[in-house]
């Protein structure tokens, strides 16, 4: 969806119109929920969690700065509704349940790059932060600079630990 067709809708949303939060929800759905997983790692949990991010997006959509990049704006708001999620639950996930979810979920992207490996595999040789990375930049298709804004690190520091993170996936793959 391009700026001046999200801002459309997004003005549509403002007007009171559903249809445009359903314009938006179709485009923008997927992605959402493959901000919030990442940062979940629980199925049910992020489905919840996306559901509430349109309900929210619903109610501050007059915040939105016009002429901004949306695709960072939806992600940012996206990932710290996920982050205020984990906060509120206090518990800790234990490595065990990581790797199950991982197990769990179809298509990610560890699974597309890493056929041959187990998730286990790639989930030990990945920080957190660059698995982060790696969802935005390629499930998102976000530029360094949006994934910059939505994790609050300069741009250097993404573009960097991206790389990291390729060479690590790599260096998997050939073991």
């Amino acid at each position: 969806m391009t700026e001046a067709e999200f801002e459309i809708h997004l003005r549509a949303i403002i007007d009171g119109d559903k249809e445009g939060l359903h314009h938006i929800y179709r485009a923008y759905g997927a992605y959402i929920y493959a901000i919030v997983y990442d940062v979940i790692k629980n199925k049910e949990d992020a489905e919840d969690i996306t559901a509430e991010f349109f309900i929210k997006l619903w109610k501050i959509a007059n915040k939105y700065t016009f002429g901004k990049r949306h695709r960072a704006w939806l992600g940012k708001i996206a990932h710290n509704m996920a982050i205020d999620y984990i906060r509120s639950k206090k518990e800790h996930v234990s490595y065990e349940e990581i790797v199950e979810n991982e197990k769990i979920g179809q298509g990610s992207f560890e699974e597309q790059v890493i056929s041959d490996i187990s998730v286990k595999e790639v989930v030990e040789s990945l920080e957190c932060e660059e698995k982060e990375i790696v969802t935005l930049k390629v499930l998102g298709q976000l530029t360094f600079r949006e994934i910059a804004e939505i994790i609050k690190r300069p741009m250097g520091t993404v573009t960097w630990k991206y790389k990291q993170a390729m060479e690590k996936l790599r260096r998997c793959r050939l073991s």
